[in-house]
């Protein structure tokens, strides 16, 4: 499956995220790639608050991951754009909250190397001028539920 959309506002962004929180499910790993300022966290803060996180969801990039109590259980998020060329302590690091997750959202999933091989969705946003945004949504074959 693969859908794209265009958005045109950090609002229209967010309510793809809510349609794609009624097809996400335990065991999923959700790759978000784009550009700075593309929407990846405004993204992944809506998915977050319509799976049910209660309070502010930030971006990890100077924590590498936060977590978030759901009722579909314990949701990971991580920002992997400060870890560049991910080494073998940091892959461990993303690997350990993978195995602690119910479900994973991954910002900048480039720096781990064969994180794709695990994924089951990948989100890509990419700028069309202005506020707009295109984003892709495609379903993959590995990893998940």
């Amino acid at each position: 499956m693969r859908a794209t959309s265009n958005s045109a506002s950090p609002d229209e962004t967010a309510a793809l995220a809510k349609a794609l929180s009624a097809e996400v499910g335990p065991g999923d790993v959700i790759l978000l790639e784009g550009d700075l300022g593309a929407g990846k966290t405004t993204f992944a803060r809506a998915l977050c608050a319509a799976l049910g996180v209660d309070g502010p969801v930030t971006s990890p990039t100077f924590g590498v991951a936060h977590r978030y109590d759901a009722p579909i259980g314990l949701i990971a998020h991580l920002d992997l754009h400060r870890l560049g060329e991910v080494g073998l302590m940091d892959r461990e690091l993303v690997d350990d909250e993978l195995d602690a997750a119910d479900l994973a959202i991954v910002e900048w999933p480039s720096g781990a190397p064969g994180l794709e091989d695990e994924a089951t969705w990948r989100v890509s946003l990419a700028h069309a001028g202005a506020d707009h945004r295109t984003i892709a949504v495609e379903r993959l074959a590995g990893g998940g539920a």
